[in-house]
């Protein structure tokens, strides 16, 4: 797919190097940048992966101006209810009871490994990759959106503010409302209503976390710390039927 900007181009990864140029962007990021790691981090390869990486789609935004190897600057990771039957399970529920969404009848769709390369974020990398997703949505008729997004560090009294204003003003309905796992569970509601200063608040707010709010998503009850990756997850849900009209029309660019 070719954007208007005739430099980007939108795909899904078709073979294995494809899905190695989305493993290295998401290892400069999560590695590199934020201090990551994990059992099957390749460091001698610079690849972020995992057992979950054959079973998904990755979105993949590509710059054809930079070197072949290195023209990856965006990356999504795809995973429909058919793709969770044949894995068995959904990445979110390492962290989340996701069954509230998985008795709902409805088609889910999760999102995970979102990243945009440094050099890339504040301009329209992240609107492409929303557009790509949009697209990817429509065709496959997907109702509900999910997916855990973080906040960088470990320290949830750090983040108290933020947590607490994404718990007292964007908690997910009851019948969306997926919560983290006992055994891990960060309370989110970390300071009373009152005493939140909405705008510190927000902008303590990570990018993508205020790309889902704007277009109508929701988060899980609690928050979970995920020492692996140097992160605070929230999981965020979003019911594209709950999207207002603005909302909508940004997100599916009219064809929704």
């Amino acid at each position: 797919m070719h954007l208007p900007d005739d430099h980007f181009q939108l795909k899904l990864a078709e073979n294995e190097a494809d899905l190695r140029a989305a493993q290295r962007l998401r290892y400069e990021i999560f590695v590199a940048e934020l201090g990551g790691d994990g059992p099957l981090v390749d460091h001698a390869a610079r690849l972020e992966r995992d057992d979950y990486d054959p079973y998904y789609d990755h979105l993949l935004l590509i710059d054809t101006r930079r070197e072949p190897d290195d023209r990856v600057v965006g990356v999504y990771r795809l995973l429909t209810c058919e793709g969770a039957e044949r894995l068995g399970r959904f990445y979110t529920e390492d962290e989340y009871d996701l069954t509230p969404l998985k008795n709902s009848g409805r088609r889910l769709l999760e999102l995970g490994r979102s990243c945009v390369h440094r050099d890339y974020r504040g301009g329209t990398a992240l609107f492409h990759l929303w557009n790509g997703l949009a697209d990817y949505v429509l065709d496959r008729r997907i109702e509900v959106l999910f997916g855990v997004a973080s906040f960088h560090g470990t320290d949830a009294a750090a983040l108290a503010e933020p947590l607490s204003y994404l718990h007292h003003h964007f908690l997910a309905p009851v019948p969306l409302r997926v919560r983290v796992r006992p055994e891990q569970c960060q309370a989110m509601d970390l300071l009373p209503e009152a005493q939140i200063d909405r705008k510190r608040a927000m902008l303590a707010m990570p990018q993508l976390i205020k790309a889902y709010l704007r277009l109508g998503g929701f988060v899980g009850e609690g928050a979970f710390i995920d020492h692996a990756f140097n992160t605070t997850d929230v999981c965020l849900v979003m019911d594209t039927a709950r999207m207002n009209q603005k909302s909508r029309a940004r997100y599916t660019r009219g064809r929704g």
